[in-house]
């Protein structure tokens, strides 16, 4: 027995956020860029789960979360604890199928994107 019935306009509401969560991406890139950092990898999806973006800056090299959200207090207040260890998790597949620079570190950070605004880059937004 089907207790839900998938409805077109469920998939096109889908297709809608993915689109705008493409967007909010592309702005994150640009920001980093502008604020000097190197982006090694967008979208990277990996066994355990899926990294928005990779970014390296010196000597640090930053697993990015990025979101988009109506206001930027909801965006960011929009990373629960389960995406966190779900984004950990990729980020050391990512580690240990690369060879890096063990003098390197690593950082968890967070940019929160709201319509009409500028981009808020929480660095270290959580640690390990």
């Amino acid at each position: 027995m089907r207790l839900w019935r998938r409805r077109g306009g469920d998939q096109q509401a889908r297709q809608e956020a993915e689109a705008g969560g493409r967007r909010a991406e592309a702005l994150a890139v640009l920001w980093l860029r502008l604020k000097g950092y190197q982006i090694l990898d967008r979208r990277l999806k990996t066994p355990v789960g899926e990294l928005d973006l990779i970014a390296r800056r010196g000597k640090v090299i930053c697993f990015v979360e990025v979101k988009a959200r109506n206001t930027r207090d909801a965006a960011l207040d929009a990373l629960g604890t389960r995406q966190r260890r779900r984004i950990e998790r990729a980020a050391a597949w990512w580690c240990a199928n690369r060879q890096h620079d063990p003098t390197i570190s690593l950082r968890f950070d967070l940019i929160a994107v709201a319509p009409g605004r500028r981009p808020v880059h929480v660095m270290d937004a959580w640690r390990l």
